[in-house]
């Protein structure tokens, strides 16, 4: 029975993979056949890591990535139906700047959100595995950005990608490609400059780019305080997160029409949000400088790699200087990579969601395991046991055109948050409690300012009949509370309280590709 299944899952996963390979259309080598590369089976370690983590091997996937540190983090939904950390990968290069893509030929690796079908995954790629970020989408769209076959990797050579090693985005892959033989339609990609943390935002107040990521900062909040998967819509060329509308739909064009957003998750997010802004004007006053912006294009690449490049035998290629990381094993083959022009460093940032959530920054909205509040969801079935019950679901997800719809909005009770950070803070504003929920109609469009700008006026509430939902018009939020004459949150440019250290790389044995 066990083999029978095993079969039966082959076939599943072979059907699948020659669909996406027909849709594929980017970096292919051909579609006569499957490569084994991309049938690769998960390692006996990292099923064991998924079991010690309450993860079904086909349950859905989310994937966030950030530039500075140069980090992709894997996510797992669990048998309680949040998502958890499976694991962090190094980045081997990233090409461009911090900062989203605006047009083709610029080099840069998006910034935004992005969901990865079926069809983007492929197998046949010249640069071992990929899958397609589907850059442009709708936001890029609707400000006029332009581009193509943006990709995550292997071969650790960028240009305008995430480049991991073969060995990393074929255990990636497989992730994905387990995720949607259970049923995913696709998996969300959070692309990120850096860790959306308060004094991350200090240290880049200056960046052109500072309204964009405030912006996308909101739906790095929401994923904080749910561990679930924000619902991302488009209006006025602009993200909106968790949004269902009251009326009307959501043009990526046009204005934004009144929507409702779960009080619970509402409440939640302003808490995280205050306490951010009180941050991030103590890291201000402390005097934390800022970063100066980088426009040459060259992007970056995970200490651990840098450190591991032999430049005892370089060369130069298309005027930029090339460098050999060593083969993980006696005897394999060196990867060829772009020398970075500047030594990557550690960011002096808080990491507040790569580590367990006993102790990262926003730590008291989980219990001691890590564990919201929120309502547990089933857990996916296992498409390996039963032929016809696993076939079903294949014919599931292998519906290309269809729009996803977004995750279930997790219930948690709103939670005050608490820093670690100094001694003697100032308490984090209350969350505001409601029984419905929230209602906001958004065409107003933020204003420059720190992390959230100041209110151009309270903001109002109609209060209406018991059989009909509270709609408030939206606003601008409240100021940021003051800082703290003696907080320490930041002090110079080291690493603070709280602080996530560099994760040793995984190995990796690569190939040359261009």
């Amino acid at each position: 029975m066990i083999r029978g299944s095993a079969v039966v899952r082959a076939l599943m996963a072979s059907a699948a993979i020659a669909v996406s390979v027909a849709l594929a259309g980017c970096q292919t080598d051909g579609i006569s056949g499957i490569p084994s590369k991309a049938m690769q089976p998960l390692s006996r370690e990292m099923k064991a890591t998924l079991a010690a983590k309450s993860m079904p091997i086909e349950s859905p996937i989310l994937v966030r990535i950030f530039k500075e540190e140069a980090e992709l983090e894997v996510w797992k939904q669990t048998s309680s139906g949040r998502y958890a950390l499976l694991k962090t990968y190094p980045i081997c290069r990233w090409s461009g700047a911090l900062g989203p893509k605006i047009k083709q030929g610029d080099r840069q690796a998006p910034e935004g959100f992005y969901a990865i079908t079926p069809g983007q995954m492929n197998p046949n790629s010249s640069y071992y595995l990929a899958f397609n970020l589907g850059f442009p989408n709708a936001y890029d769209k609707a400000n006029g950005r332009t581009g193509q076959f943006l990709m995550v990797h292997g071969d650790c050579s960028s240009a305008g990608c995430y480049a991991m090693t073969d060995e990393q985005i074929s255990e990636i892959y497989s992730l994905g490609r387990e995720a949607f033989l259970g049923g995913q339609k696709s998996f969300q990609v959070q692309a990120y400059p850096f860790r959306m943390t308060a004094v991350n935002m200090a240290r880049h107040r200056d960046s052109p780019h500072m309204a964009f990521w405030r912006m996308i900062k909101e739906g790095n909040d929401h994923f904080e305080v749910t561990r679930q998967e924000p619902k991302v819509d488009v209006c006025e060329r602009r993200y909106v997160f968790d949004a269902t509308p009251v009326s009307g739909d959501f043009d990526p064009a046009g204005r934004c029409p009144a929507y409702q957003v779960p009080a619970e998750i509402a409440s939640a997010v302003k808490a995280k949000e205050d306490r951010d802004e009180h941050l991030f004007a103590q890291a201000v006053s402390q005097g934390i400088r800022p970063v100066a912006a980088r426009n040459d294009g060259d992007g970056g690449m995970h200490p651990s790699f840098y450190a591991k490049l032999d430049t005892s035998d370089t060369f130069v290629a298309n005027g930029r200087t090339v460098a050999k990381l060593p083969p993980s094993e006696p005897g394999g083959k060196a990867t060829l990579v772009y020398m970075p022009k500047y030594e990557p460093v550690a960011s002096p940032a808080v990491s507040v969601a790569s580590a367990d959530h006993s102790a990262n920054f926003f730590g008291s909205l989980y219990d001691s395991k890590g564990e919201s509040n929120a309502a547990p969801q089933a857990a996916p079935a296992d498409a390996g046991s039963g032929g016809s019950d696993g076939m079903g679901k294949v014919k599931g997800w292998l519906g290309f055109g269809q729009k996803q719809q977004g995750a279930p909005a997790a219930q948690a009770e709103p939670a005050a948050v608490a820093t670690r950070a100094a001694p003697t803070p100032r308490p984090a504003p209350a969350p505001v409690r409601s029984s419905g929920p929230a209602l906001a109609s958004t065409s107003s469009r933020p204003a420059n300012g720190a992390i959230r700008p100041a209110p151009a006026r309270p903001q109002q509430v109609q209060t209406q009949a018991p059989a009909k939902p509270q709609v408030a018009t939206a606003q601008p939020n409240s100021d940021a509370p003051a800082a703290d004459a003696g907080s320490t949150a930041f002090t110079g440019s080291t690493l603070i309280s709280g602080a996530q250290p560099v994760r040793s790389s995984s190995s990796f044995a690569n190939r040359w590709g261009f």
